[in-house]
């Protein structure tokens, strides 16, 4: 999967890098001696040089597309939306935290280019949609047959701890600072909020995402199917 030419900035590395023990995994030779890499799924250059890559111990030496793949066969019914109007940092979390949850899709509504850093190289394996603006978005999700379901902490918002989550649905983030534009409000479904008791008005777009994202595989993943 290349990069995405929609992206800012080249991003960190695919490769495992850092002081300390060397992650992954060496030449398929050095690692499984007398065993022939006969499988199709398996990238020749990897076998070759050895696998260094952030990815779990099951994709060792498999290609990206492989990768890809094989998650398209396992990925879950909820898919995230952020706004992107003010080119928001915080988007790259959001897709690297998607691709952990399995999301189905990344939706980016707004600006196409995005600001890809925080995202490590998991949008390479995490299949990522543009969308003009929110009606765009909705009538895609219509389309789908997916509840929009916005997270913001306005008044008359359901407790995301109390509530029933979509099975299938889009969770849609808003920029940092500002929060769901009142357009995406509008034609929400359902607007949750998450429940805070510190001093500050608003939880960190990345995090809050992440919150969103792990009580929706809660309620409806096979846990036994997790890494």
């Amino acid at each position: 999967m290349p990069d995405s030419p929609d992206s800012d900035g080249a991003g960190p590395t695919e490769w495992a890098t850092g002081v300390g023990p060397a992650v992954g995994v060496g030449p398929w030779a050095d690692e499984r001696p007398g065993v022939a890499p006969d499988d199709p799924r398996l990238d020749p250059e990897l076998v070759a040089d050895g696998d260094r890559r952030n990815v779990v111990d099951e994709y060792r030496y498999f290609s990206r597309e492989a990768i890809v793949a094989d998650l398209d066969t396992r990925r879950h019914d909820f898919h995230v939306a952020i706004e992107n109007w003010a080119h928001d940092a915080n988007i790259g979390t959001v897709v690297r935290t998607a691709n952990a949850f399995l999301a189905a899709e990344v939706h980016i509504v707004g600006r196409r280019r995005w600001n890809r850093r925080g995202a490590m190289v998991t949008d390479r394996y995490q299949h990522l949609r543009h969308h003009e603006n929110v009606d765009d978005l909705v009538a895609w999700a219509r389309d789908n047959d997916l509840a929009v379901v916005a997270v913001d902490n306005t008044p008359g918002a359901s407790r995301l701890e109390t509530v029933e989550l979509p099975r299938r649905c889009i969770l849609l983030f808003g920029q940092e600072g500002p929060g769901v534009s009142e357009q995406a409000q509008e034609v929400a479904t359902m607007t949750v909020s998450i429940a805070q008791f510190g001093s500050t008005r608003s939880i960190n777009a990345g995090v809050a995402a992440g919150i969103v994202m792990h009580r929706w595989i809660a309620a409806h993943a096979d846990l036994d199917q997790a890494w």
